[in-house]
């Protein structure tokens, strides 16, 4: 390696490497205030500003390092000398323009300056390995002339040299050990790196840019695939609220029509109880008038017979005795009464007729809503892997039954071990599912929804706080809601098919009996967390009284 030159090696002792920030008066957007706020010397906004005797301005640091590397005290600028070292104070008006300056200014990538320049630093063109120095277009020439100097390992400009330089041998840092994947220099090729796998840096720095484009590459495509799942669930959202609009538009069109056909017969029942008493109020006024006639007919008889009675006309008496004494066409009061039984029937008629045309519209209306939530129905099969051994699946993962015989399988943490339970395979964490099952011919059955991370071990309650939602059917005819305290059901005619819907995020789980179309319950404002699973539970055989299976059936659309 060729020797350096005695200036580079005084440059390399004496070099003060000066990582400056350019400021951005050097920019083409700035301002004409920003050169006169700039010092010539470290080409930065004055810190500090001191000005000299002939008028020029200066960094105080900057000046006084200026003078105390040279045996004259002279003006870096305009070269004017000064017997005496002038004694500096900072011009406080200059400094707080450049300080202000500063704070509305954003700062520019650092500039590696001349190590070699004594006075007015220059901007390094380029940084040399071996000197450990840096040098402007003038004092570079010697690198670019002398043969010596010409092999030395020019790079451009940086400020951190030592760290392009071997600590242990201080020699460029030119090679690259793919063994330890570090940096080495020749030396250390040849010594503590000998015979592992050394190529020049420029050789792994290439690999490494192809591996970096490559991984930028996929860096942008995971910057675009992400971009398109924010779009993606940005339109799944526009779509999803349109769709709710739409239902709860739908929904109240729907119960609007409910209510006012409630107050229809609310409005026709209370006309009809309006209208049979003021028939009966007519039929008692009338009666009475009847009577009283009757009464004041009744009275005047009985006067007249109360004179004659007295009478001493023996002749009259005579004459007049067989009319006072005929029987008159009076009504048999005993035989009327107000019939006030036939009007509460007739009354408990027009009720019972309300009340039918009311559940028909309420049939209808619960109809419709099935309708809408049919459309929400998933392809639901169990999940062997969670059923208790004395269940009895179906091939196809469509039916389950009890057994009465356990079956030797492994108590993996999935399977009930207790409970004649099962889950479906497909768990759902969002938006809204719909199935149906088949409970014809048993005597009792559990059906709804469970939380995946609910205990499959031992007897567990049926209720949300376990993370189950369910109904239940016992005894043949009793029909409950697992809502903490079982709730019983009131249904009108045994369910033979059992629709289950639930809503995630509005926390719903909605039970029907779909072939009446009737609604059996709902648990409502429910917080779900995780996935939920649709269960079922056949229940014991009970002696072959309960061994119908439950089954998954297809979802048929009501009409």
């Amino acid at each position: 390696m060729a020797e350096s030159s005695p200036t580079s090696t005084k440059a390399r002792k004496n070099r003060r490497r000066s990582i400056e920030k350019t400021p951005p008066s050097l920019s083409s957007s700035s301002g004409p205030l920003t050169e006169e706020l700039q010092c010539s010397i470290c080409l930065d906004v004055f810190t500090d500003p001191v000005s000299t005797p002939c008028g020029h301005n200066f960094c105080k640091t900057c000046l006084n390092k200026c003078w105390d590397n040279s045996r004259t005290c002279n003006c870096p600028h305009c070269k004017e000398t000064f017997k005496h070292r002038p004694v500096l104070k900072i011009n406080t008006t200059l400094r707080e323009i450049a300080d202000h300056y500063k704070k509305k200014s954003p700062e520019k990538k650092a500039a590696v300056l001349c190590d070699v320049c004594e006075e007015r630093k220059q901007k390094a063109l380029k940084s040399c390995l071996v000197c450990q120095s840096s040098y402007c277009e003038t004092h570079l020439e010697t690198h670019l002339r002398v043969a010596g100097l010409k092999k030395h390992k020019l790079i451009n400009p940086v400020s951190n040299l030592e760290d392009y330089i071997c600590q242990k041998h201080e020699r460029p840092l030119e090679l690259f050990c793919r063994d330890d994947q570090t940096c080495v220099c020749p030396m250390c090729d040849v010594t503590d790196h000998k015979n592992h796998n050394t190529v020049p840096i420029e050789e792994e720095s290439e690999e490494k840019k192809t591996q970096l484009m490559k991984t930028q590459k996929d860096t942008q495509q995971k910057i675009q695939d992400r971009i398109k799942k924010i779009q993606d669930v940005k339109h799944s959202a526009e779509v999803r609220k349109r769709n709710t609009e739409k239902e709860k538009a739908a929904r109240v069109e729907l119960f609007t029509d409910l209510i006012r056909s409630i107050e229809r017969c609310q409005t026709e029942l209370l006309e009809m109880m309006e209208e049979q008493q003021k028939a009966a109020e007519k039929q008692e006024e009338e009666l009475i008038e009847e009577l009283e006639q009757e009464i004041t007919e009744l009275k005047m008889r009985n006067t007249e017979l109360e004179q004659l009675s007295h009478t001493e006309d023996h002749l009259h008496l005579l004459q007049i005795y067989s009319s006072l004494c005929s029987s008159r066409n009076t009504r048999n009061w005993s035989e009327i009464s107000v019939k006030t039984d036939e009007s509460q029937e007739t009354l408990r008629r027009a009720l019972t007729k309300l009340q039918d045309a009311l559940l028909e519209k309420l049939t209808h209306t619960v109809s419709t809503e099935l309708k809408r939530i049919q459309q929400y129905a998933v392809d639901v099969t169990l999940d062997p892997d969670t059923a208790n051994p004395y269940l009895i699946l179906s091939d196809d993962g469509k039916q389950v039954r009890d057994g009465d015989i356990k079956q030797k399988l492994p108590d993996n943490p999935q399977r009930f071990d207790t409970c004649p339970s099962v889950l479906g395979k497909e768990g759902f964490s969002s938006g809204r599912f719909y199935f149906e099952v088949q409970v014809k011919g048993k005597t009792k059955w559990d059906l709804g929804v469970a939380r995946e991370s609910i205990d499959r071990k031992g007897m567990i309650p049926l209720s949300p706080s376990n993370g189950y939602w369910t109904v239940w059917l016992r005894n043949g005819n009793e029909y409950k809601a697992c809502a903490g305290p079982p709730v019983s059901l009131c249904v009108r005619v045994k369910p033979q098919r059992v629709g289950v819907f639930v809503d995630y995020e509005e926390g719903l789980v909605s039970f029907y009996d779909v072939e009446s179309s009737s609604h059996l319950y709902s648990f409502t404002d429910q917080s779900f967390t995780g996935k939920l699973y649709p269960f079922f539970s056949p229940c014991n055989n009970d002696g072959g009284k309960n061994s119908t299976p439950l089954i998954i059936t297809p979802v048929k659309h009501n009409q």
